[in-house]
């Protein structure tokens, strides 16, 4: 598909869900920052791709930055205003987890690692696509923030990444309502059992709120991918400010 003028940027872009949006806006003509902590990680996404991402290398730039630095984020934006002119769309998808452990087990640092990555990380990057979104001419753009499931139901000994996905979906209501006068679409996509490395266990047999271990069902990353797509090809009058894409038969609707 040939280039068009619009400029995306995805965190997390150097694995699962992040590569799987980056390669998918590549193929619908977007030019597309990749950013995440590791170079190595983000070049693979680049060079992985299908075939049809040859051409891609004038529409990307690579840029590892750790989104837990406000400074390394603000250089992230500088960076993709300074390459590609302006900035359209913010994929905002950097996060992990905790080790799944009981609440009373979790150690300060393992707490606080997931939430200066999974909340803190995810608002400084918020905050740095609005200073930019705001300035630039025409003025505006869209944030699409990744909740998961757990932004709506925990999974046993999951504390820190329930807690911060819930606050996740505090933290889009409130960018949609204060970006509302900068024509500043924020949304929301909730994904549940997209099979990419982080989803493994599922295949294998995860913990259930009964105890038992179960294996759960999986969806193929790239119906996520074209999801984001799709919320992101949307005008700005028109936003999807909250979207739940799932395995049809993983046990999170009903009582499991």
């Amino acid at each position: 598909m040939p280039a068009h003028d619009r400029i995306a940027l995805v965190t997390g872009a150097g694995s699962g869900i992040g590569r799987a949006a980056a390669h998918a806006l590549l193929d619908d003509g977007w030019r597309v920052v990749l950013a995440g902590r590791r170079a190595d990680a983000l070049q693979a996404s680049v060079d992985g791709g299908p075939s049809r991402h040859g051409e891609a290398a004038a529409r990307t730039l690579v840029h590892p930055c750790d989104v837990t630095d406000p400074d390394a984020v603000r250089a992230l934006f500088d960076a993709a205003v300074a390459r590609f002119g302006r900035l359209d769309l913010l994929f905002n998808n950097a996060g992990a987890g905790a080790p799944p452990l009981p609440l009373d087990q979790l150690t300060a640092q393992q707490w606080r690692a997931v939430v200066d990555l999974n909340l803190n990380g995810m608002f400084w990057c918020l905050q740095q696509a609005f200073r930019v979104m705001k300035a630039q001419s025409p003025q505006g753009g869209r944030i699409i923030n990744n909740g998961s499931i757990s932004a709506h139901a925990p999974r046993p000994n999951s504390a820190p990444y329930t807690a911060t996905k819930h606050a996740v979906t505090g933290l889009t209501k409130a960018a949609s309502l204060d970006g509302r006068a900068f024509d500043i679409a924020v949304g929301q996509i909730d994904i549940g059992n997209a099979a990419t490395e982080m989803a493994a266990p599922m295949r294998a047999g995860t913990a259930q709120a009964d105890g038992s271990i179960k294996v759960e069902a999986t969806m193929d990353v790239q119906h996520v991918a074209d999801a984001i797509v799709h919320m992101a090809a949307l005008p700005l009058q028109a936003n999807v400010q909250f979207m739940t894409i799932m395995a049809t038969t993983m046990p999170f609707v009903g009582r499991g």
